[in-house]
């Protein structure tokens, strides 16, 4: 148990902390690379629609089933995940719309708006999006954290997954705060703080929910979990890899997440 939780945790760490290679991203190379990006993006909602639907939902469907009975089990399992979808959806509501981390920007924006350096409103704008991230990153922690806790085997490429989609969600908000300040280090340093609420999410897990973990709480968590990552894939992913998108590249990487996602699955079983 012990060792499951330093690797929920680290996995957890590495996920939120992935908005930082974004950061440096945005810093150190002068283009996107879209093909790249939109096959990644896909792939990250590949890996997370197809293992909340085929193993996450089912797993929690067997725990409350097998505590409250057939017909009150499978309720409560999808009263869960629909609740976890209107968790995210009511936190990305309560976003502003100037700060919302959906707004993605390319590489290529630092070097042509160079002239808007200085600019309070951009830093306003940026300060929002980090604020945005930050929010918006909290229960993707929770998420990533139960689910390598309860089994490593699901943990890493869920945490994979998430740390693919926070990358350009580090660019987000360095790009702006970059433009109105002219400082790399501030724009790092939003960027990176704004992941750190994905560990911030995985301790308060572990304090606040693990001590009342039995098999309905468990399955209610898990099915939310699965209803949070599939709202992610459908609102954030696939729209983002669809503006990058050349050729259907992001149906293929969709497409390849789920493939290699089903074959880790039936490897360990």
């Amino acid at each position: 148990m012990d060792e499951n939780l330093l690797l929920a945790f680290g996995l957890t760490l590495m996920a939120g902390l992935a908005t930082g290679i974004g950061s440096v991203l945005a810093f150190f190379t002068k283009t996107t690379n879209t093909k790249f990006l939109s096959l990644a993006l896909g792939f990250s909602a590949g890996v997370m629609i197809y293992v909340s639907m085929i193993e996450i939902f089912v797993k929690a469907q067997d725990a409350l089933v097998g505590s409250l009975g057939e017909k009150s089990g499978n309720w409560a399992t999808v009263g869960g995940f629909f609740g976890g979808m209107l968790l995210i959806a009511l936190i990305d509501k309560f976003i502003p719309k100037q700060g919302n981390p959906h707004e993605l920007k390319k590489v290529e924006d630092m070097e042509s708006n160079k002239k808007a350096v200085q600019d309070p409103a951009l830093l306003k704008m940026g300060t929002f999006t980090a604020l945005a991230i930050a929010i918006h990153n909290f229960p993707e922690g929770i998420a990533t954290f139960t689910s390598a806790l309860q089994d490593p085997a699901l943990g890493i490429p869920i945490a994979i997954a998430i740390a693919i989609h926070n990358i350009p969600e580090g660019i987000a908000v360095s790009v702006p705060v970059y433009f109105a300040t002219g400082d790399r280090k501030k724009a790092f340093k939003l960027s990176f703080l704004s992941g750190l609420s994905e560990p911030i999410g995985a301790v308060a897990a572990y304090f606040l929910l693990m001590p009342f973990l039995n098999d309905v709480m468990f399955g209610i968590i898990f099915a939310g979990v699965a209803g949070i990552m599939v709202f992610i894939s459908l609102d954030e992913l696939l729209p983002a890899a669809k503006k990058f998108d050349e050729a259907h590249i992001s149906i293929y990487g969709l497409i390849a997440g789920m493939g290699v996602m089903a074959i880790s699955l039936l490897l360990v079983i």
